[in-house]
């Protein structure tokens, strides 16, 4: 399988997994807490990689940078869902307490004040509303972006034959 086709089934992935985002959200009724949305960034940013890559189709040095912008789109990603799964982690007594919708404070905040509020998490961020196998979502977003970092770092090390 040559390294176009693993960024063709990156793309893929990634898209199925926003896909299930959107349907969680539109259909089930999930409303998505800020770093939620962050998640979702992180996979359309490695989606996004892993579809210019397929396209370029590069060799060498090329595959090399993009398993690098790979590894750190995904590895972002990973870094928000782990901080979503701290926050689902603590007692009741430490979570911080609920914040606005992400599209109200789209609407009357500064967007580098929506990002800083994002990244720190609310009471909304801490509470699992789905589970699948006894994991939540961050806890499967966490397990996608770890595979993806590591697919990327495959391909930014691998030696070439």
């Amino acid at each position: 399988m040559t390294s176009r086709w693993v960024f063709a089934g990156i793309f893929l992935v990634c898209a199925a997994l926003l896909a299930v985002a959107f349907y969680m959200e539109h259909v089930m009724g999930l409303e998505p807490c800020p770093l939620c949305w962050l998640q979702r960034f992180g996979f359309m940013g490695a989606g996004l990689v892993a579809l210019l890559a397929f396209l370029h189709g590069p060799s060498g040095w090329g595959i090399r940078v993009y398993g690098l912008l790979l590894a750190l789109s995904a590895g972002a990603g990973l870094g928000v869902a782990g901080r979503q799964l701290w926050l689902q982690s603590l007692p009741p007594d430490q979570v911080p307490a609920c914040g606005p919708s992400v599209d109200y404070m789209l609407e009357v905040l500064p967007w580098l004040d929506v990002l800083k509020t994002a990244l720190k998490g609310t009471g909304d961020c801490a509470e699992v509303v789905w589970r699948f196998l006894g994991l939540s979502i961050p806890g499967w977003t966490a397990i996608f972006f770890a595979l993806l970092v590591a697919t990327g770092l495959f391909l930014l090390f691998r030696r070439r034959s």
